[in-house]
């Protein structure tokens, strides 16, 4: 059988505001497995201007947000454009995941920003976006996404764990692809650090020098405890809601906090990884990977119960943009990318809309 080959530019923006990862990918189905090769990736950090809006956004006016999306749209095509003309590539598609401002499956929307028509008219490339909407429209959470992703390019291990501004996994158990949002992890993190006008805890280095403060413990735990019992997609809206105000008590010293809330999602993302196999290959991406205190902390409380595999650093920063580049794939070939086993919806999609075609 004929190899069947696909160029593709993937585009991920996370919780986390790290920026716009960009990751020009090729694909290879020889008729029963998929392979893959991260060609060229990038991070564009965004300025203070762009993290100000998408921090921002779910406060705007609908005139506002409307143009907004066209804006971000066309900064994506834009970033698009120059990414391949400066590594003179040659890409079938572009797949977006935007960048979530609204995530209320319950209410029956999510809404990720990002004008599909306004990336394609500024790049000229097609493009494919909007990957949970159908989902959720049958009754799913749509999230996560990347378990589709990691059932055909990473099934060598038994966790795919993305340590990002939310901690998820993904795993087979008896054959069906499972997964779910654990806590919230770098999103809490960057949080805290901004208190100190830093973007981030470089390291963990603040963090490692705190103190485990037990009142704030009990009531991060209470909140995954909670969490725990429907496992839901988590966003900005339940982190605003039963996160946040935990770590706003200035009564707690912040390096105490940093550490607490760094141990508290250790323990939670351990009792995950722990209930898998015996002794599990956990694949570590997400820049959580790169935090050596956390990894630290993680490492203590999965004692030998677990094996963390972190991969080259490519693979690690640009693992999500590296998966939509290929749900996209999926899409554009008319085959399952969203899991109702991993979602809960009504039944599998392939998800995405097709724009340039």
């Amino acid at each position: 059988m004929t190899e069947e080959k696909y160029s593709v530019i993937g585009l991920m923006s996370g919780t986390s505001l790290d920026g716009l990862d960009m990751a020009h990918c090729t694909f290879k189905h020889d008729g029963s497995s998929w392979s893959y090769q991260l060609k060229r990736a990038v991070t564009i950090p965004y300025t203070a201007a762009w993290r100000k809006h998408l921090i921002t956004a779910h406060l705007y006016a609908g005139e506002e947000l409307i143009a907004l999306d066209i804006a971000y749209g066309k900064f994506l095509g834009d970033a698009c454009l120059k990414f391949i003309k400066a590594n003179r590539l040659k890409a079938d598609f572009i797949s977006s995941h935007g960048h979530t401002i609204f995530h209320q499956p319950k209410k029956g929307f999510t809404f990720q920003l990002g004008n599909g028509q306004a990336l394609y008219a500024t790049s000229g490339v097609p493009v494919i976006l909007d990957f949970r909407s159908l989902d959720v429209l049958r009754g799913g959470e749509g999230a996560p996404l990347v378990p589709a992703g990691d059932k055909f390019l990473f099934n060598e291990y038994s966790v795919c764990l993305n340590l990002g501004g939310i901690a998820n996994l993904s795993m087979d158990v008896k054959g069906r692809r499972l997964a779910y949002d654990i806590c919230f992890l770098n999103m809490g993190l960057n949080y805290l650090a901004t208190k100190a006008g830093k973007k981030f805890d470089a390291q963990g280095l603040m963090a490692d020098s705190g103190a485990l403060h037990t009142g704030l413990w009990k009531n991060l735990m209470r909140v995954y405890a909670g969490l725990r019992k429907k496992r839901p997609s988590l966003g900005r809206e339940i982190f605003e809601k039963q996160v946040q105000p935990l770590l706003d008590d200035e009564s707690i010293p912040l390096n105490d906090r940093l550490r607490t809330f760094t141990d508290s999602a250790a323990a939670e993302i351990s009792s995950s990884i722990l209930t898998t196999s015996e002794k599990p290959r956990v694949l570590c991406t997400g820049g959580g990977a790169f935090n050596s205190f956390f990894i630290s902390r993680l490492l203590e409380f999965c004692g030998d119960y677990a094996e963390l595999i972190i991969p080259e650093d490519d693979v690690v920063n640009f693992k999500e943009a590296l998966v939509f580049a290929f749900l996209g794939v999926l899409r554009y070939r008319g085959e399952i990318n969203c899991l109702k086993s991993v979602t809960h919806a009504s039944r599998d999609s392939s998800s995405g809309v097709m724009i340039g075609f």
